[in-house]
C-alpha cells in the first residue's frame, strides 16, 4: 500500500514523502496513528496546502522573532543577589530567575528557550543567548550584582 507521510516516521521516511509499505503495518499502526494518509490525488492536494500554510505560518513566527530579538539585543538586565565572603553568591541564578527579570521588563519568553548551560554563583556580566525560533537567536546581558 502506498502512502503519505504527515509526520516523519523512524525507518519509513520524511514528512511528505510517498512511501510502499505493507498493508498491515498502514492500516494497523500509520492510519489509527494519523502519521500517513492513503495515497489518493485529493489527499496530495491537501498535503500541498497543508505545506504552504506551515510554510507562512513559519515565516511569519521567524518575522516577529526578528522583531523581538531586535529588542532583547538590546536589553540588559540586573539581577540583585545576596553574597557571602569572595563575592560568592548564597545560590545560584537560574534559568527561572532570569525568565522572572525577563517578565518583569515585559517579555513574556519561555524558560525552555533560556539557554543557560549552568547557574550562574558569582557576581558580574553574562551574556545569556535565547532561542526564539530555530533559525533565530538573541543575547541579552545581564548583570549579577550585590544587594
Amino acid at each position: 500500500m502506498e502512502v503519505i507521510l504527515r509526520q516523519d516516521v523512524e525507518g519509513i521516511g520524511k514528512s511528505g514523502n510517498i512511501v510502499k509499505v505493507k498493508d498491515g503495518f498502514a492500516r494497523n499502526f500509520l492510519l489509527p496513528k494519523r502519521l500517513a494518509v492513503p495515497w489518493t490525488a485529493s489527499n496530495i492536494k491537501s498535503l500541498e496546502l497543508e505545506k504552504q500554510r506551515q510554510s507562512l505560518k513559519s515565516e511569519k513566527d521567524k518575522k516577529e522573532a526578528g522583531e523581538l530579538k531586535d529588542k532583547l539585543d538590546s536589553l540588559s538586565l540586573t539581577i540583585p543577589v545576596l553574597i557571602q565572603e569572595k563575592d560568592k553568591l548564597y545560590g545560584s541564578i537560574t534559568v527561572l530567575e532570569i525568565q522572572r527579570a525577563l517578565k518583569e521588563e515585559g517579555f513574556d519568553i519561555d524558560k525552555n528557550h533560556v539557554i543557560l548551560e549552568e547557574p550562574i554563583k558569582s557576581l558580574g556580566i553574562y551574556q545569556i543567548p535565547i532561542k526564539l525560533h530555530p533559525e533565530v537567536s538573541a543575547q541579552i546581558k545581564v548583570w549579577v550584582v550585590k544587594k
